[in-house]
């Protein structure tokens, strides 16, 4: 697979964004993507503790408890998804912030960015 940057990455989620404003039945606000985003992360939580066997063992029968690393990747990838529309919404740059704090946060524990 070929190699993207993060802004590529952006670029490329937000068309799939657009993709999804033509054919929705209506247009998102914050809230719903914040609700969205909600969802997503519990959808992240919910395959990890099946994938690193949290719950009782007749769960694993049912067909719902069923995960596989990338059904793990699949929900990262709608987690960024709910986050590039928030950003984009407030306009923050997400690959600057994600830097920045990135950044300060080693400077914070001490250690240097080489």
């Amino acid at each position: 697979m070929k190699k993207y940057s993060l802004q590529e990455v952006i670029n490329i989620t937000r068309k799939e964004i657009m993709a999804f404003e033509k054919v929705e039945q209506r247009k998102w606000g914050i809230e719903a993507n914040v609700v969205e985003l909600a969802k997503q992360v519990g959808g992240l939580a919910k395959h990890i503790m099946v994938q690193e066997k949290y719950y009782l063992k007749e769960r694993y029968k049912k067909p719902e408890y069923k995960t596989a690393k990338k059904d793990i990747e699949d929900e990262l990838a709608d987690v960024f998804f709910c986050l590039v529309r928030i950003a984009d919404y407030y306009k923050i740059s997400l690959e600057k912030a994600l830097i920045e704090a990135r950044i300060k946060g080693l400077r914070d524990r001490g250690t240097q960015l080489k």
